[in-house]
Protein backbone atom coordinates (compact mmCIF):
# COMPACT_ATOMS: atom_id res chain seq x y z
CA UNK A 1 0.00 0.00 0.00
CA UNK A 2 1.41 3.51 -1.00
CA UNK A 3 0.50 6.31 1.35
CA UNK A 4 1.52 9.50 -1.11
CA UNK A 5 -1.72 11.36 -1.81
CA UNK A 6 -3.54 9.90 1.28
CA UNK A 7 -0.96 11.22 3.77
CA UNK A 8 -1.43 14.95 3.07
CA UNK A 9 -5.42 14.81 3.48
CA UNK A 10 -4.86 12.99 6.79
CA UNK A 11 -2.58 15.75 7.78
CA UNK A 12 -4.98 17.99 6.64
CA UNK A 13 -8.03 16.34 8.61
CA UNK A 14 -6.19 15.72 11.81
CA UNK A 15 -4.28 19.32 11.75
CA UNK A 16 -8.07 20.57 11.79
CA UNK A 17 -8.93 18.37 14.49
CA UNK A 18 -6.38 18.75 17.18
CA UNK A 19 -6.05 22.36 16.21
CA UNK A 20 -9.52 23.04 17.52
CA UNK A 21 -9.56 26.46 20.13
CA UNK A 22 -5.33 26.86 19.02
CA UNK A 23 -5.28 30.27 18.72
CA UNK A 24 -1.80 31.44 19.38
CA UNK A 25 -1.06 33.84 22.62
CA UNK A 26 1.45 35.90 20.63
CA UNK A 27 4.87 36.81 21.61
CA UNK A 28 7.98 38.15 19.84
CA UNK A 29 11.32 37.33 19.63
CA UNK A 30 14.02 34.93 18.37
CA UNK A 31 13.49 31.41 18.21
CA UNK A 32 15.49 30.03 21.62
CA UNK A 33 18.43 27.82 20.04
CA UNK A 34 16.95 24.70 21.54
CA UNK A 35 13.66 25.32 19.67
CA UNK A 36 15.12 25.85 16.06
CA UNK A 37 14.84 23.90 12.87
CA UNK A 38 16.28 19.87 13.67
CA UNK A 39 17.80 17.72 11.74
CA UNK A 40 17.05 14.24 13.04
CA UNK A 41 18.43 11.74 10.26
CA UNK A 42 16.59 12.09 6.94
CA UNK A 43 14.01 14.53 8.13
CA UNK A 44 14.46 18.33 9.38
CA UNK A 45 12.32 18.60 12.00
CA UNK A 46 10.54 22.64 11.72
CA UNK A 47 11.47 25.36 14.43
CA UNK A 48 8.97 26.43 16.76
CA UNK A 49 6.96 30.03 16.83
CA UNK A 50 8.09 32.17 19.15
CA UNK A 51 4.02 32.75 19.18
CA UNK A 52 3.97 29.04 21.17
CA UNK A 53 6.82 29.84 23.33
CA UNK A 54 5.20 31.47 26.44
CA UNK A 55 6.79 30.68 30.27
CA UNK A 56 4.75 27.77 31.17
CA UNK A 57 5.18 26.29 27.23
CA UNK A 58 9.04 26.44 27.42
CA UNK A 59 11.29 23.41 29.19
CA UNK A 60 13.56 25.13 31.84
CA UNK A 61 15.34 23.66 34.88
CA UNK A 62 13.35 24.59 37.97
CA UNK A 63 13.29 23.84 41.40
CA UNK A 64 11.21 20.78 41.89
CA UNK A 65 10.47 19.34 46.09
CA UNK A 66 8.57 16.68 45.13
CA UNK A 67 8.78 13.21 46.98
CA UNK A 68 9.43 11.58 43.73
CA UNK A 69 13.12 10.47 43.45
CA UNK A 70 15.31 11.11 40.76
CA UNK A 71 14.38 9.89 37.43
CA UNK A 72 11.19 9.78 37.24
CA UNK A 73 8.85 11.82 35.11
CA UNK A 74 5.73 13.33 36.55
CA UNK A 75 2.89 14.27 34.62
CA UNK A 76 0.54 16.72 35.46
CA UNK A 77 -2.51 16.81 33.04
CA UNK A 78 -4.35 19.15 34.96
CA UNK A 79 -2.06 22.19 35.24
CA UNK A 80 -0.55 20.77 31.44
CA UNK A 81 2.68 20.34 32.83
CA UNK A 82 5.62 17.72 32.91
CA UNK A 83 8.58 17.59 34.95
CA UNK A 84 11.53 15.02 34.82
CA UNK A 85 13.49 14.99 38.29
CA UNK A 86 17.18 15.37 37.55
CA UNK A 87 18.95 15.26 40.49
CA UNK A 88 17.48 16.28 44.27
CA UNK A 89 15.57 19.06 44.13
CA UNK A 90 15.51 19.77 40.66
CA UNK A 91 13.85 19.14 37.53
CA UNK A 92 13.18 19.90 33.58
CA UNK A 93 9.87 21.31 33.35
CA UNK A 94 8.30 20.91 30.17
CA UNK A 95 4.32 22.55 28.64
CA UNK A 96 2.42 19.69 27.28
CA UNK A 97 -0.96 19.49 25.41
CA UNK A 98 -3.23 17.14 26.95
CA UNK A 99 -5.89 15.39 24.76
CA UNK A 100 -8.78 13.40 26.07
CA UNK A 101 -7.41 9.91 26.01
CA UNK A 102 -4.27 11.88 28.88
CA UNK A 103 -7.30 12.64 31.21
CA UNK A 104 -8.03 9.21 32.04
CA UNK A 105 -5.01 7.46 33.38
CA UNK A 106 -3.46 8.65 37.04
CA UNK A 107 -0.98 6.51 39.36
CA UNK A 108 2.17 4.86 38.24
CA UNK A 109 3.48 3.75 35.38
CA UNK A 110 6.91 2.36 33.63
CA UNK A 111 8.23 3.16 29.91
CA UNK A 112 8.31 -0.22 28.60
CA UNK A 113 8.56 0.61 24.88
CA UNK A 114 10.14 3.51 23.15
CA UNK A 115 9.49 4.47 19.44
CA UNK A 116 11.16 6.81 17.03
CA UNK A 117 8.54 8.62 14.49
CA UNK A 118 6.08 5.54 15.54
CA UNK A 119 3.26 4.21 14.00
CA UNK A 120 0.23 5.78 14.89
CA UNK A 121 -3.85 4.33 14.38
CA UNK A 122 -6.98 5.74 16.85
CA UNK A 123 -8.35 3.66 19.24
CA UNK A 124 -11.66 2.21 19.34
CA UNK A 125 -12.83 4.42 21.51
CA UNK A 126 -11.42 7.68 19.45
CA UNK A 127 -13.60 5.84 16.62
CA UNK A 128 -16.54 5.53 18.66
CA UNK A 129 -16.71 9.08 19.87
CA UNK A 130 -16.18 10.80 16.32
CA UNK A 131 -16.80 8.48 13.49
CA UNK A 132 -16.76 10.29 10.87
CA UNK A 133 -13.65 11.60 11.45
CA UNK A 134 -11.98 8.56 13.25
CA UNK A 135 -13.50 5.69 11.36
CA UNK A 136 -11.98 6.57 8.25
CA UNK A 137 -8.46 6.51 9.26
CA UNK A 138 -9.16 3.22 11.33
CA UNK A 139 -6.48 1.96 9.23
CA UNK A 140 -3.64 3.83 10.63
CA UNK A 141 -0.23 5.62 9.61
CA UNK A 142 3.39 4.89 9.28
CA UNK A 143 5.65 7.48 11.63
CA UNK A 144 6.33 10.38 9.97
CA UNK A 145 6.12 14.64 10.81
CA UNK A 146 2.19 14.13 9.74
CA UNK A 147 1.73 11.46 12.15
CA UNK A 148 -0.18 12.57 15.28
CA UNK A 149 2.47 10.80 17.63
CA UNK A 150 5.02 13.75 15.85
CA UNK A 151 8.94 12.52 16.18
CA UNK A 152 8.97 10.31 19.42
CA UNK A 153 6.47 8.23 21.36
CA UNK A 154 7.05 6.90 25.11
CA UNK A 155 4.32 3.96 25.87
CA UNK A 156 3.71 3.43 29.25
CA UNK A 157 3.30 -0.10 30.98
CA UNK A 158 1.77 -0.92 34.23
CA UNK A 159 2.13 -4.19 36.27
CA UNK A 160 3.16 -5.65 32.36
CA UNK A 161 0.29 -4.48 30.62
CA UNK A 162 0.31 -1.55 28.17
CA UNK A 163 -2.05 1.49 29.85
CA UNK A 164 -2.36 2.89 26.16
CA UNK A 165 -1.14 5.89 27.86
CA UNK A 166 1.74 7.83 25.55
CA UNK A 167 4.25 10.82 26.04
CA UNK A 168 4.76 11.67 22.21
CA UNK A 169 5.38 14.61 20.27
CA UNK A 170 3.09 16.33 18.02
CA UNK A 171 2.09 17.75 14.36
CA UNK A 172 1.01 20.53 15.63
CA UNK A 173 3.21 22.60 17.94
CA UNK A 174 -0.10 25.05 18.33
CA UNK A 175 -1.40 22.59 20.84
CA UNK A 176 1.25 22.89 23.19
CA UNK A 177 -0.48 24.31 26.82
CA UNK A 178 -3.76 23.20 25.67
CA UNK A 179 -6.48 21.08 26.43
CA UNK A 180 -7.10 19.14 22.79
CA UNK A 181 -9.84 16.89 21.52
CA UNK A 182 -7.67 13.82 21.20
CA UNK A 183 -4.20 12.41 21.99
CA UNK A 184 -2.23 11.60 25.21
CA UNK A 185 0.13 13.85 26.76
CA UNK A 186 2.16 15.73 23.54
CA UNK A 187 5.30 18.11 23.49
CA UNK A 188 6.93 20.02 21.22
CA UNK A 189 8.96 17.41 18.78
CA UNK A 190 12.11 19.37 20.32
CA UNK A 191 11.23 18.30 23.59
CA UNK A 192 10.34 14.88 23.13
CA UNK A 193 13.61 13.89 21.36
CA UNK A 194 15.38 15.55 24.38
CA UNK A 195 12.82 13.80 26.57
CA UNK A 196 13.52 10.26 24.72
CA UNK A 197 16.81 10.60 24.81
CA UNK A 198 17.06 11.08 28.63
CA UNK A 199 14.78 8.38 29.32
CA UNK A 200 16.25 4.09 29.62
CA UNK A 201 13.57 1.61 29.31
CA UNK A 202 12.34 1.07 33.48
CA UNK A 203 11.90 4.93 33.60
CA UNK A 204 8.89 5.40 36.74
CA UNK A 205 6.49 7.83 35.62
CA UNK A 206 4.16 9.61 37.86
CA UNK A 207 0.62 10.58 36.96
CA UNK A 208 -0.91 13.21 38.99
CA UNK A 209 -4.42 13.11 40.40
CA UNK A 210 -6.34 16.35 40.21
CA UNK A 211 -6.54 16.72 43.84
CA UNK A 212 -2.15 15.81 44.16
CA UNK A 213 -2.40 18.60 41.14
CA UNK A 214 -4.13 21.29 43.28
CA UNK A 215 -1.63 20.82 46.22
CA UNK A 216 1.50 20.71 44.15
CA UNK A 217 0.93 23.67 41.37
CA UNK A 218 -2.56 25.61 43.03
CA UNK A 219 -5.57 26.26 41.18
CA UNK A 220 -5.23 27.33 37.73
CA UNK A 221 -7.46 29.13 35.00
CA UNK A 222 -8.17 28.55 31.60
CA UNK A 223 -7.58 31.23 29.23
CA UNK A 224 -10.39 32.32 26.61
CA UNK A 225 -6.87 31.64 24.36
CA UNK A 226 -6.90 28.26 25.64
CA UNK A 227 -3.75 28.52 28.08
CA UNK A 228 -3.67 27.70 31.98
CA UNK A 229 -2.61 30.31 34.38
CA UNK A 230 -2.73 30.42 38.42
CA UNK A 231 -5.53 31.75 39.31
CA UNK A 232 -3.36 34.59 41.21
CA UNK A 233 -2.71 36.10 38.20
CA UNK A 234 -5.35 38.35 38.41
CA UNK A 235 -3.90 40.75 35.45
CA UNK A 236 -3.60 38.01 32.84
CA UNK A 237 -7.15 36.80 33.43
CA UNK A 238 -8.23 40.15 33.06
CA UNK A 239 -6.17 40.82 30.30
CA UNK A 240 -7.63 37.96 28.44
CA UNK A 241 -11.15 38.72 29.40
CA UNK A 242 -10.84 42.23 28.11
CA UNK A 243 -9.32 40.99 24.29
CA UNK A 244 -12.22 38.57 24.02
CA UNK A 245 -14.96 40.97 24.92
CA UNK A 246 -13.38 43.16 22.27
CA UNK A 247 -13.67 40.17 19.77
CA UNK A 248 -9.37 39.64 19.66
CA UNK A 249 -10.16 36.45 20.65
CA UNK A 250 -12.21 34.03 18.98
CA UNK A 251 -15.06 32.09 20.85
CA UNK A 252 -13.84 28.68 21.83
CA UNK A 253 -16.89 26.78 21.21
CA UNK A 254 -17.23 28.30 17.92
CA UNK A 255 -13.57 27.40 16.75
CA UNK A 256 -13.73 23.73 17.76
CA UNK A 257 -17.11 23.53 15.48
CA UNK A 258 -15.45 25.22 13.20
CA UNK A 259 -12.22 23.03 13.18
CA UNK A 260 -14.55 19.82 13.49
CA UNK A 261 -16.15 20.39 10.11
CA UNK A 262 -12.99 20.97 8.87
CA UNK A 263 -11.68 17.75 9.79
CA UNK A 264 -14.73 15.63 8.84
CA UNK A 265 -14.41 17.45 5.11
CA UNK A 266 -10.69 16.82 5.53
CA UNK A 267 -11.36 12.75 6.92
CA UNK A 268 -13.42 12.26 3.86
CA UNK A 269 -11.12 13.25 1.07
CA UNK A 270 -8.66 11.57 2.40
CA UNK A 271 -10.72 8.35 2.34
CA UNK A 272 -11.53 9.05 -0.99
CA UNK A 273 -7.79 10.21 -1.91
CA UNK A 274 -6.83 6.74 0.21
CA UNK A 275 -9.75 4.54 -2.60
CA UNK A 276 -8.64 5.95 -5.26
CA UNK A 277 -4.59 4.94 -4.97
CA UNK A 278 -5.55 1.49 -3.58
CA UNK A 279 -8.05 1.54 -7.03
CA UNK A 280 -4.69 2.72 -9.01
CA UNK A 281 -2.62 -0.05 -7.52
CA UNK A 282 -5.03 -2.62 -8.21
Amino acid sequence: MTFGLFRPAIALALVALVSACAEPQMTTGRVPAEYGALVDGERTIPAVSPAYLNERNRRRWVAYDGPEPVGTIIVDPYARLLYHVAEPGKAMRFGIAVGREGRGFRGDAVVRRKEEYPYWAPTKNMIRQDPDVYGKLAGGLPGGLDNPLGARALYLYRNGKDTMYRIHGTMDPSSIGKATSAGCIRLFNQDIIDMFDETPMGTRVKVRSKAESLAAEGPMVQLHTGYLVSASDVAAIEADQAAFEAGLVADPAEAEAEAHARAVAAARAARSAREAELRGGS
